[in-house]
């Protein structure tokens, strides 16, 4: 289930489907209407997700819906950092090898690591198919490096998705959370903990909705785009299969 969920979701992002789009057209091509048809559905597409109207319709919906917070954290508490991505080929400290999602992420678990006394630090994340050393791994050895003292840290490294980041969470006894993770994904992470009776208290980062002029096209607003479509799908598959 966990690669059919990886397949599906891979298709209908923005570059494959559009590619699929264009192939089908040139399949029907004896059929003018329809094949013009495809291709300017296709470049229609393309345009709205690489402009910054077109992004922002999409990621501003599911970034608004947890705000920053500087709330300081009293008694004893366990930080959630979730997983992203790393590159064990880059050759250096973990810091550099984190992708700039996790190291997002990572800072902004650091932050909220200052806000309380007593805090744990929880990383997560495997290996992937590219990598041999465990995500879970190279963030806490960026963590380490970034000053968190290696007692303090609680490192998960078989969950390969933020629902079995939130089982691992509980299995650990663990009741309470504060949550990072990049704005755009809290809302599926927030119910994905809910679902296995975890509270997390939202810690979003890594904004992606900026600014700029309308008109202007650009790899950055499709990057965003296709970002947003993929919580969107996520959402659904979660509501669809456990709720």
């Amino acid at each position: 289930m966990f690669w059919l969920k990886k397949i599906l979701s891979l298709l209908i992002m923005p570059i494959p489907a559009l590619v699929l789009l264009l192939l089908l057209a040139l399949w029907l091509w004896r059929n003018r209407i329809l094949a013009k048809s495809l291709v300017t559905t296709a470049l229609i597409t393309l345009v709205f997700l690489s402009s910054s109207l077109g992004s922002r319709q999409l990621v501003v919906p599911l970034e608004s819906r947890f705000p920053v917070t500087s709330q300081p954290i009293t008694g004893h508490c366990v930080v959630a950092v979730l997983g992203s991505g790393h590159e064990d080929a880059i050759h250096g400290s973990a810091v550099q090898q984190l992708s700039g999602t996790a190291l997002a992420r990572l800072i902004e678990g650091l932050r909220q690591l200052s806000l309380g006394e007593e805090c744990t630090l929880v990383v997560s994340g495997y290996a992937g198919d590219l990598n041999i050393r465990p995500h879970a791994e190279v963030m806490r050895s960026a963590a380490i490096e970034l000053g968190v003292d290696e007692a303090r840290i609680i490192t998960l490294s078989q969950p390969r998705d933020t629902l079995e980041e939130a089982r691992q969470i509980k299995a650990l006894g663990i009741e309470k959370v504060r949550l990072v993770t990049s704005a755009a994904h809290m809302s599926r992470a927030m119910a994905m903990f809910a679902h296995e009776g975890v509270a997390a208290e939202a810690a979003p980062t890594d904004f992606t909705a900026r600014q700029t002029h309308w008109w202007r096209l650009s790899a950055r607003e499709l990057y965003a785009s296709q970002k947003a479509i993929h919580e969107y799908v996520g959402m659904l598959w979660f509501s669809l299969r456990y709720q």
